[in-house]
């Protein structure tokens, strides 16, 4: 019987990502990953691509995983996971060992999965493995510097987007990789943040449940790069959620369907005011890009309730 997703059943388990690594303070992806693992039963084997997760959880010698895992480069932790599955099946298949339904599960930042690893992810997802691929979403380079990526939201200051008089801020809004996946048609995609642990964990549970491959984008603060106090890490993400600047939802074998509704649908200079990386955007010349950024949040919350039948 699967552990009952109440507090008090989960916390009898022992961690799968014990404490004491280097996370920064108030992190969001030591929570992503605890509450996933949380969530799983049965036996795992992990890859994790290079980034901020990885370095800070395997400072040699010592090792904060208790799961089998795998590290590999930037790029590849949708092919290293992918081999490590097909390898699986065929060893079952021949007798050399036991079937133990085993989950496979890949983590990486969102630079190594909307940029670096994008062309990894689309294979395996087109292949069909039988795996779920996690992207803790900080939206930038986080562990090199906060550089820009592909999933940073427009008008955020990095390092290689900075404020200033030729520019405020990134000018393009963030690749829709949800959608992206969504559209190769695979058993199992979905959108969460860790603020709404039940949902994540729900989520976690469908996706290596999936009979093939499984794509959860998490929300994942990073407080160095988003610029708030490490204590209001987990209001923050909420305020991306009620916000519908990062809204929660799931496509099951083409079903869309959000899971979390806002009775109100705050402004977006909510969100914005609660991090330092967007404070250049409250000066009176930089004005448009906060309705140029509210102008894209609704147009994406419409259309994703139309793809959901909510409007």
């Amino acid at each position: 019987m699967a552990t009952k997703l109440n507090l008090k059943e989960l916390s009898k388990r022992e961690d799968r990502l014990a404490p004491g690594h280097r996370l920064c303070a108030g992190c969001g992806a030591g929570i992503v990953v605890r509450q996933i693992l949380a969530a799983i039963d049965e036996p795992v084997v992990l890859a994790n691509a290079t980034g901020c997760l990885e370095v800070s959880t395997t400072i040699f010698p010592y090792t904060s995983w208790r799961v089998p895992w795998i590290h590999n480069a930037f790029e590849n932790a949708a092919s290293t996971m992918s081999g490590v599955e097909t390898a699986y099946r065929a060893l079952v298949k021949r007798g050399k060992i036991p079937e133990q339904n085993v989950k496979f599960i890949a983590f990486g930042g969102d630079g190594g999965t909307y940029d670096i690893g994008i062309q990894a992810l689309s294979g395996a997802l087109e292949r069909g493995h039988k795996m779920m691929y996690v992207c803790y979403n900080n939206e930038a380079y986080m562990n090199t510097g906060i550089q820009r990526s592909s999933a940073t939201p427009m008008g955020a200051n990095t390092t290689t987007s900075p404020a200033g008089k030729v520019i405020p801020g990134k000018m393009q809004p963030r690749k829709d990789l949800t959608a992206i996946c969504a559209a190769h048609n695979i058993p199992y995609v979905a959108q969460a943040s860790p603020h709404n642990w039940r949902d994540l964990m729900e989520k976690a549970r469908k996706g290596v449940a999936a009979d093939g491959p499984a794509f959860l984008n998490v929300l994942s603060s990073c407080n160095r790069g988003w610029r708030h106090d490490t204590d209001t890490t987990v209001e923050v993400m909420k305020l991306a959620t009620e916000t519908c600047v990062w809204p929660l939802y799931e496509v099951e074998n083409g079903v869309w369907r959000l899971t979390y509704k806002p009775k109100v649908k705050k402004p977006v200079t909510e969100w914005l005011q609660a991090q330092g990386r967007f404070r250049h955007l409250f000066r009176p010349e930089n004005q448009y890009m906060i309705e140029r950024i509210q102008q894209d949040v609704d147009e994406r919350w419409e259309r994703l309730l139309k793809l959901c039948g909510e409007a």
